[in-house]
């Protein structure tokens, strides 16, 4: 909290009590006397809000009560402000209108939009009573009761209902949870699950609901063929076999008839579905009220639906009128039309069929009633497989010997599909469906976060009483052949459950008829939106083209796909079928409701604060594993096709404070702290690598290549942190470094690098390196790698500050116990793009660093760029070893690292220092001995010594003017390009008080104690072979300044370990250009850092390859493991 406090003199006051305006003129401290009150040109807005009139941005602060925050004002609005803004908050969104209404295009001016008024009852609790009771009541229910019974049709409807009552209250919680967006349930999801799972799950929730139209058109068309006009059909089956097929051509025939005709209703204007709503919604009402009435007037009298058996066979009334094998007419016996059915004449001597001689044909009360005791009859199953005859059961028939086949042709009532528990679930659950009807009403209510949890909720236990109410008497009043026949035909070809209805059957088929007409218009006309919004939040790129629509906001081109996915569950053409694809969208869509919920509530995140109490994190769990179970139990397959889409679909480029980011913290929160509990283990060590770039002045990455070598390395996997250092401060270079961060992070993109930026600002380069290395991480996710490339033109530098901060960065990285790989020739690295189709990858293993040259080449042949590389090991072995023991050990060391290499085993012996290896390291040493004793400063040191170095080069070139030079290594790279120097040096740069080194070979030794000052000089150093035989016979030279006669009469002194150093390494330098000649790239250890800091400037040894033959002989990484 702000703690500054300003003590100021009212000013006086003029009339009224109003402050006088020359003295609030004047009372201003930041006002110069007699200064003009002109402001600086750029008004104070009063108001944040858009809505502000150009009179209010005009005015000032001056004088009024808050002036204590007018610089504030301009970027922060007042609180007063800002709540009459977030009072007045619509919740209508802006884009496409739900209601067309709203706009009068007449002289261009548009209705004002009037203030949602719908309360609850009218806007949620009808709306997801029209929804939720639909087809499979009307059409499925009795039909699932006597196949299941009424046990396990109780236990049905009891586990579906618990689902979407769970699933309600998760919704209830979300919905609560802030102001509600018109949209309904699709921004509940991806507000709360994030653009994530919101594509995917509101793609599943549009095609659960594409389908349910699909479901609920072919519904229409089964009551109009079946029940209302027969005659209607325009596929005529020959046979009974043939009649199924017959039915679904019709289906297909008159469904896209139908969808054609909703399409052009909901096209032409959503404002006359919505009129014909209420008209729909009273049908529905009104035939469950004649069900319940039908079921009461059964208890004292029974409607009259006789149905005929043959033995315990149920038959269907379509071919024959009278129940009877013979009638009397007269004193006459005649055949009925039903013996004609199974014999093969009127005649009584004709031959009939066996199982028609052996049983009678009785007839039985189809609706015996509530009172009859048929409940005991009809708990339990009686499951049916394909083809099978309906039979009635208990009753006593003369069966046919095993195997007799059934004639299709005869008046029996056959099962037309095989029946099964998880199959009835997947029929049965789209009658539950709907409970979001209310969600997607949110924008026209008047307050949704109390109207939709109170009418979601009542809507659910009303229709859960009726459905399980339904099951119970359904079984209790109805027969248990007719409820096992799907489509009524032992009574007359009448709807079942009409039966059942009082006071006419016609009650229940034509209100079934219109409600799921309503149904379907309801869906298609809800999906295109739904759709449109998915679109306009641009979560699915090739859905955006659906997002226009007429100038009205109407989804003209999101209406065609829904119509053209529609058609496809018409062309499937069975209800039974349609409904298992819907059941699974809806359930995944209830699944991550109540997802969403459980996270929120279990992450405790601050702006999760419901309204609605009556939750817990239990119970969305327990409805988000009800519905992942129903959906296996449902169909295994098309859960999994479900998924799939969903997966195929997840995608995030949206950020909207949603929970499953919150989940992403906290489980990446566990996973830090699991990292804590103690270091990886040894199998699972891999390089997690810092990348240290430079920048420009643009700040654009200098060498790129750095972050191919990353992508090649790591592939994707691990820890990748890239960073970069920024002179300065960080108030005056933020703008920099964000340019700089952002630019690294379109490389690390187009180099498909996944990991970190980070910009460190500091006062000098060599702190923010250190600052980087230090805190580059978080918790046990850190680097145990730094990649760097080698000091460019760091002996160009006149202060020297490149390679001092490198021999720093290599203490660094030893003090913290991290690898270091140090990229020479980082230029000529491979890219991505790239292909070897033939090379090697050489190491030269000469210490053991804990196995990191193995496992570099191991890492870099997965990707594409290497994979056709071989690997070559290359070990140095001294005069007292066995290289052929250490060959055989070296093989089976790599065969049981299981990796496959070409071994070799060079042999480097203790050969005689060569004359002008001796000779001029030893004279380095004078000349800085003596140097020194002059007492001159370091500038004139370095001078002079620069000065003999030239002109005793000088004398070299001009006594040998022909000599071929041995070039050993390709040229630093510059700050341009890598142009290739005329002239290839090896350059030393050492006294007498230099420590071991750096360098690309191994350095050991202990450096000796100087005298004096311990400033350490620098010296370079050219060698060619031909110019050693010149050096042993060249006398002393008189090359220095006045105070020095002759440096090279003067006896040699000091330790000798330098003279072996230099020459360890240029013999080894040798060795590798020999052998690694035509190597793509060449991995070699990188000795330790000085042990004293002293001398500095004198321990970089910069020994380079030289490219003979092309090829890339100068691509080279040095590496400098962590042995733990």
């Amino acid at each position: 909290m702000s703690r500054r406090f300003t003590v100021t003199s009212l000013p006086p006051a003029g009339p009224a009590g109003t402050p006088d305006p020359e003295s609030r003129r004047h009372s201003d401290p930041r006002r110069l006397p007699g200064e003009d009150v002109k402001g600086d040109g750029n008004p104070k807005e009063s108001s944040p809000f858009i809505n502000s009139t150009d009179t209010e941005k005009g005015k000032e602060y001056d004088g009024k009560n808050m002036a204590l925050f007018e610089e504030e004002m301009d970027t922060s609005p007042m609180v007063s402000s800002l709540l009459s803004g977030l009072a007045n908050y619509t919740n209508l969104p802006q884009g496409s209108r739900e209601h067309e209404e709203a706009e009068n295009n007449e002289g261009g001016k548009k209705k004002p939009v009037q203030a949602p008024r719908m309360g609850t009852f009218m806007g949620v609790y009808l709306p997801c009573l029209q929804n939720i009771f639909g087809v499979i009541l009307f059409l499925r229910l009795t039909w699932v009761v006597g196949i299941a019974g009424i046990m396990e049709s109780f236990c049905m409807v009891f586990i579906c209902c618990s689902c979407t009552m769970l699933t309600a209250i998760s919704m209830s919680a979300i919905a609560t949870n802030g102001v509600v967006p018109a949209g309904g349930s699709y921004y509940m999801i991806s507000r709360s699950l994030g653009p994530e799972f919101g594509g995917a799950v509101g793609l599943c929730f549009y095609l659960g609901t594409t389908f349910a139209g699909a479901m609920y058109i072919l519904g229409t068309i089964e009551i109009l063929l079946a029940y209302l006009f027969p005659a209607m059909a325009i596929f005529k089956a020959e046979d009974a076999s043939g009649e199924a097929a017959a039915m679904l051509n019709n289906m297909r025939v008159y469904g896209t008839c139908v969808l054609t005709c909703m399409a052009t209703v909901v096209f032409v204007g959503v404002k006359y579905v919505n009129k014909f709503a209420l008209v729909f919604l009273g049908c529905v009402i009104l035939s469950i009220l004649a069900i319940y009435a039908g079921v009461i007037k059964s208890a004292f009298d029974p409607p009259n639906f006789p149905i005929c058996l043959l033995g315990n066979r149920t038959l269907s009334r379509h071919g024959f009128d009278v129940c009877a094998k013979l009638a009397w007419e007269g004193n006459e016996t005649v055949t009925t039309r039903l013996w004609g059915l199974f014999c093969s004449s009127r005649f009584l001597n004709a031959t009939c069929d066996e199982y028609f001689t052996r049983n009678n044909v009785t007839e039985i009360q189809g609706i015996p009633g509530a009172a009859s005791g048929l409940i005991k009859e009809n708990l339990w199953s009686s499951y049916l497989t394909k083809g099978v005859i309906v039979e009635r059961r208990g009753m006593a028939s003369v069966g046919l010997a095993e195997g007799t086949p059934i004639d299709m042709d005869h008046p029996y009532v056959f099962s037309d599909m095989t029946s099964y528990f998880t199959l009835l679930v997947g029929i049965y659950f789209p009658s539950v469906t709907g409970i979001m009807a209310g969600s997607n009403r949110s924008g026209d209510l008047r307050d949704a976060q109390k109207s939709i949890p109170t009418g979601t909720i009542l809507a659910i236990a009303t229709t859960s009483a009726v459905y399980i109410s339904s099951v119970v008497l359904f079984g209790a009043c109805i027969e248990g052949v007719v409820l096992r026949d799907k489509f009524g035909e032992a009574v007359n070809g009448n709807l079942v459950v009409g039966t059942l209805a009082w006071p006419s059957p016609w009650v229940i088929v034509i209100g079934s008829f219109f409600s799921t007409c309503g149904a379907g218009l309801q869906s298609l006309t809800g999906a295109p939106r739904l759709l449109q919004a998915i679109s306009r939040d641009g979560i699915v790129p090739f859905l955006q083209v659906f997002g226009h629509g007429k100038a009205n906001g109407e989804p003209t081109w999101a209406l065609l796909l829904t119509a053209c996915i529609c058609e496809i569950g018409i062309l499937i053409a069975s209800l039974d079928e349609v409904a298992p694809i819907l059941s699974m969208f809806f359930l995944m869509c209830y699944m991550f409701v109540n997802l969403a919920c459980a996270v929120q509530t279990l992450l405790r995140t601050p702006n999760w604060r419901p309204r609605f109490r009556y939750y817990h994190w239990t119970l969305s769990f327990l409805g988000m594993s009800l519905c992942l179970a129903l959906m296996f139990i449902c169909s295994w397959y098309y859960a999994l096709v479900a998924m799939l889409i969903a997966g195929l679909i997840y995608k995030a480029e949206k950020e909207w404070g949603d929970g499953i980011r919150g989940l992403s913290l906290s489980a990446a929160r566990y996973a830090l702290l699991r990292l804590e509990e103690g270091p990886p283990h040894t199998k699972n060590w891999r390089p997690q690598l810092l990348v240290l770039v430079r920048v420009d002045q643009d700040q654009n990455v200098v060498h790129p290549q750095l972050l191919s070598l990353t992508s090649q390395l790591k592939a994707g996997k691990g820890l990748t942190i890239v960073g970069s250092v920024l002179e300065g401060t960080f108030l005056d270079n933020h703008p920099q470094a964000q340019r700089a961060e952002e630019s690294i992070r379109r490389l690390m993109e187009a180099e498909k690098v996944k990991g970190f930026c980070q910009v460190v600002i500091s006062s000098n380069l060599r702190d923010g390196v250190s600052h980087l290395i230090q805190s580059g991480g978080l918790g046990g996710l850190q680097h145990n790698t730094v990649l760097v490339g080698w000091p460019r033109n760091w002996r160009q530098k006149e202060d020297h500050q490149t390679w001092r901060n490198f021999i720093e960065l290599v203490r660094e990285t030893t003090a913290g116990h991290l690898a270091l790989l140090v990229t020479k020739n980082v230029s000529m690295f491979p890219g991505n793009p790239e292909r070897f189709s033939e090379g090697s990858i050489d190491v030269w293993w000469i210490v053991h660093d804990g196995g990191m040259l193995m496992l570099l080449p191991f890492l870099l042949r997965h990707h594409k760029v290497w994979r056709k590389c071989k690997m070559r090991i290359f070990t140095v072995a001294q005069i007292d070893d066995n290289s052929i023991q250490m060959k055989k050990d070296l093989t089976t060391f790599l065969y049981h690292l299981r990796i496959t290499a070409e071994v070799e085993v060079v042999e480097m012996h203790e050969s005689d220092i060569s004359a002008y290896t001796y000779e001029k390291t030893l004279v380095m040493e004078q000349r800085s001995q003596i140097l020194k004793q002059m007492h001159l400063t370091k500038n004139e040191r370095e001078r002079e010594i620069q000065s003999i170095t030239d002109e005793s080069r000088g004398s070299i070139r001009r006594k040998n003017p022909a000599n071929t030079r041995l070039r050993l290594n390709v040229p630093e790279e510059t700050a341009g390009d890598s142009e290739e120097k005329p002239e290839e040096e090896v350059q030393l740069i050492h006294d007498q008080s230099a420590p071991s080194c750096p360098s690309s070979s191994p350095s050991p030794g202990e450096e000796p104690e100087g005298e004096g000052e311990t400033d350490p000089e620098k010296v370079h150093l050219t060698w060619t072979k031909d110019k050693s035989v010149a050096e042993k016979n060249k006398g002393p030279s008189p090359v220095s300044s006045e105070g020095i006669k002759d440096f090279f009469s003067m006896k040699p002194y000091g330790n000798q370990s330098n003279v072996r150093r230099m020459h360890t390494a240029v013999r080894l330098n040798e060795v590798i250009v020999q052998k690694s000649r035509d190597a793509k790239l060449v991995l070699l250890n990188m000795p330790g850092p000085p042990r004293n800091r002293n001398g500095d400037e004198n321990c970089i040894l910069d020994l380079k390859l030289g490219e003979k033959g092309g090829g890339r002989q100068g691509t080279r990484v040095l590496a400098r493991g962590w042995k733990s």
